[in-house]
């Protein structure tokens, strides 16, 4: 970790380096690129102020504290960049956790197994009116909304139907009885 140290308004002290270089150490845990620390230290009047920006590949972590004391102020802005930092960790591993479980299943989705996994949740739920229409009527939506499939009650059965794209590019209709 490469770390460079900016006073304004005061200064330098060599326990503030020194104290900033700990503290940014016990981040390497979370981070596992070389990782560049811009520290930019302040003091105006009674306010003390830290800023540290991370940047690693792709990643940009701003944190920054204002305390009356120097130490409180570092210490505020290195827990706001390690609360960052496991964010972005746990959102990592969840997309691993996910891309992982996938190529377990061969592409069949954990919900085509037949298991109540906890994992599974629901992500998005949508209210419908479904109209009537014909099956041309469905295919002609589909085709002009780009959607992959159209949910639609069938105006002569009054059954609701959904019709979608198959793979090869040709329709197919789902009939659901009463």
């Amino acid at each position: 970790m490469k770390i460079s140290v900016t006073f304004r308004n005061a200064e330098g002290e060599n326990w503030q380096k020194e104290y900033v270089e700990e503290k940014l150490g016990k981040l390497k845990k979370y981070i596992d690129n070389p990782v560049d620390a811009r520290v930019i230290l302040s003091v105006e009047k009674f306010r003390n102020t830290a800023e540290i920006i991370l940047t690693a590949d792709g990643l940009n972590v701003n944190g920054g504290g204002e305390e009356k004391d120097m130490h409180l102020a570092i210490d505020n802005a290195i827990e706001k960049i390690e609360r960052q930092l496991k964010k972005h960790r746990e959102k990592i591993r969840g997309f691993k956790n996910n891309h992982s479980r996938s190529e377990e299943f061969d592409g069949e989705s954990p919900a085509e197994d037949g298991d109540d996994s906890p994992d599974a949740k629901v992500v998005e739920a949508r209210k419908m009116v479904l109209k009537p229409m014909s099956i041309d009527d469905a295919v002609l939506e589909m085709e002009t909304t780009k959607n992959r499939f159209v949910i639609y009650r069938d105006s002569s059965t009054e059954n609701i139907n959904v019709i979608y794209r198959r793979e090869d590019g040709k329709f197919a209709l789902l009939e659901i009885g009463r």
